[in-house]
């Protein structure tokens, strides 16, 4: 009877006679923004920005845009910023937002999809909108980035501009004045003439004015590196700016091996905008006439501690050629609001910090030696990240998307923009190779030369596409470039690569003594980095900020985001963890004993590792000059 009861159940259900669930239809996405288009935009917009409130960080924008017709129109927030390599516009900061035309407030809407783009109605006879805005930068870290301290300001235009949608933004001329505190000094790739408290800039297209940001300050310091390259320094305090002579001609010197190395200047007038300061928060940032440049006080100061952050400026200068002049075809748009596509930032930023690190030495702002012991970090780091196994090099460069430069918990197994580090790897075996194959005749510098000159003064944008990259390659020194281009790109494999190194004369070696470029890069980040011994990053007071994938720590169940308190049970100090990890060395030595609260938790962990401190360098393979040293010689 049971049997027949079931069967009628099926059966029911079978028939249909059971209501089903509700199903809905997608509701239509309707594209209001219109297409951008390469004419010219009638008229030309006005931007004044007051600056002067720097005690609560606030800058009011008034801006006007002709407009020649009623009916809609879209104002655009720039939210994709070349550089940033994601939609990276602070339009969460914009605040007190008022639209009027003739004297009559004018409602706008915010659009459902592009959170920058803000939808209103032109009345019939209006000859321009009216705009005012404040946009609320950071006043602490939780916030966003500082860029407005009692003495220093970094003022991008993309914060605090709006432009209409539907012309290539390189076709919309617009005149900005910024006021500024009394007594500062402004610095800008953009003309300016002052007019009492203000600055009032040359009328530009609104893709230049996006690409000429401004430092600004009290303490202010400018040389003229050459006729056409400017180095303008701001700080904290006025001590900060007391350059040598010897410190200056060492950035000298990197304006001259670049010109020479690129065999052209590919803008009118370059400003190195470099801030010094433990206020503002820090940067580095390309343009095409302009970098920014934040470091940390001592730059100047304390230059024979050791390399500090003189890394920084040569990468910048180097965009100039690489990310601006040339840029991959998929990175450029017409507008701000078009999304990009970083598959080519393995050339844009890889090839970028390649030319960093060899004209730093080239121009002794770094020696040769700290420049070996900085690539011999980089190799270790890429080597003993595990998460290369499954997740290859060319799909980092989706990572400043996916992950918008947020910090991440297990870097070792999630990978982060590797496509910098390892892209220069890789152009050091590109370097190696036409070394090789052409018997010394050509090399990376031979690849610069052809790829990169352009018109002395031309600062446009010539993109170029992966093919255009091999096809250079070829006309240098033929070999099949793109399948090695495609396997460094596409493959998984659990090492870095390295033959860039080895065939280049050098080989990554490991000493339980760190170099002295490893101790600057610690002591300047305030960490002590232990991920090639026992699988740690620790920061001060014994804070976990890194642990390295299946490394002996994460064998020992440790995680990121705790405190170590104690080491053997004394209090946890640097210099304790390393004495304790070296006395563990005997294989029958008892396991470190690691103390570690996370929250409100105190747990023991024993730390099964025997094999001292290691840190990275690189080893001489033979005697004599090699390619890594005639790379890095000056030219």
């Amino acid at each position: 009877m049971m049997y027949c009861l079931l069967l009628a159940l099926q059966t029911a259900s079978a028939s249909g006679s059971v209501a089903p669930n509700s199903a809905p239809q997608p509701a239509p996405i309707v594209v209001t923004i219109p297409p951008s288009r390469d004419v010219n935009y009638p008229g030309t917009m006005r931007l004044a920005v007051d600056a002067t409130d720097i005690d609560r960080a606030i800058w009011k924008v008034r801006q006007t845009i002709p407009v020649e017709r009623a009916g809609p129109m879209t104002l655009l927030m720039p939210a994709w910023i070349p550089g940033a390599h994601s939609a990276a516009g602070a339009v969460e900061k914009l605040a007190g937002l008022r639209i009027s035309a003739g004297g009559r407030a004018l409602t706008w809407t915010r659009d459902d999809i592009n959170v920058w783009a803000f939808h209103l109605d032109v009345p019939a006879g209006a000859r321009q909108v009216d705009i005012e805005f404040d946009f609320l930068s950071a006043v602490s870290p939780e916030q966003g980035r500082i860029e407005v301290t009692p003495n220093l300001m970094n003022l991008r235009f993309e914060s605090v501009s709006l432009y209409p949608a539907g012309y290539f933004t390189r076709r919309i001329p617009v005149q900005a004045t910024v006021t500024y505190p009394v007594g500062w000094h402004a610095a800008s790739a953009i003309p300016a003439r002052k007019a009492g408290k203000s600055f009032v800039y040359d009328t530009v297209d609104y893709e230049t004015l996006i690409d000429s940001p401004v430092f600004a300050g009290r303490h202010f310091r400018e040389w003229a590196l050459t006729d056409r390259v400017y180095l303008n320094v701001f700080a904290d305090t006025a001590e900060e700016l007391a350059a040598t002579p010897d410190q200056i001609a060492a950035h000298r010197r990197l304006i001259d091996q670049s010109v020479k190395l690129f065999g052209s200047q590919p803008y009118d007038r370059y400003e190195f905008l470099l801030a010094i300061t433990g206020e503002m928060s820090g940067i580095g940032l390309e343009h095409h006439r302009s970098s920014e440049n934040g470091v940390r006080p001592g730059y100047f100061t304390k230059w024979s501690d050791g390399p500090g952050s003189r890394t920084l400026l040569p990468h910048e200068f180097v965009h100039s050629w690489n990310g601006k002049y040339r840029r991959g075809a998929e990175s450029w748009t017409p507008d701000f609001h078009t999304p990009m596509r970083n598959r080519s930032l393995w050339v844009y930023e890889g090839q970028t910090q390649f030319w960093g690190f060899v004209l730093q030495s080239r121009a002794g702002l770094v020696s040769p030696r700290d420049t070996l012991d900085q690539l011999a970090f980089i190799a270790a780091a890429l080597d003993t990240r595990p998460a290369r196994e499954w997740r290859s090099l060319g799909d980092t460069t989706n990572d400043p998307i996916i992950s918008n430069r947020r910090p991440k918990g297990w870097v070792s197994w999630q990978r982060s923009e590797d496509y910098y580090n390892e892209g220069a790897l890789i152009w050091l075996e590109i370097d190696a190779l036409l070394r090789k194959l052409s018997n010394g005749t050509h090399s990376m510098d031979s690849f610069a030369a052809k790829f990169f000159r352009g018109n002395d003064g031309d600062w446009g944008t010539v993109t170029y596409t992966t093919d255009d990259v091999v096809r250079t390659l070829n006309e240098i020194q033929p070999y099949d470039w793109n399948s090695l281009i495609a396997a460094r790109l596409s493959g998984t494999t659990n090492r870095a690569p390295l033959a860039g190194l080895t065939e280049n004369g050098y080989r990554l070696a490991y000493s339980e003594t760190p170099p002295p470029a490893f101790v600057d890069i610690e002591r300047n980040a305030e960490r002590s980095d232990l991920s090639y011994s026992v699988g740690l990053v620790m920061g001060k007071g014994g804070t976990v900020q890194q642990v390295i994938w299946n490394g002996p720590a994460f064998q020992a169940g440790m995680t990121v985001a705790t405190t170590i308190i104690a080491v053997n049970g004394r209090e946890y100090a640097h210099d304790v963890f390393k004495a304790a990890i070296k006395a563990a060395t005997a294989k029958d030595a008892e396991p470190v004993q690691l103390t570690v609260k996370t929250g409100k938790i105190v747990r023991t962990f024993p730390l099964f590792y025997h094999g001292g401190l290691r840190y990275p360098y690189l080893e001489r393979i033979d005697k004599g000059p090699n390619g890594l040293d005639r790379l890095l010689a000056p030219r």
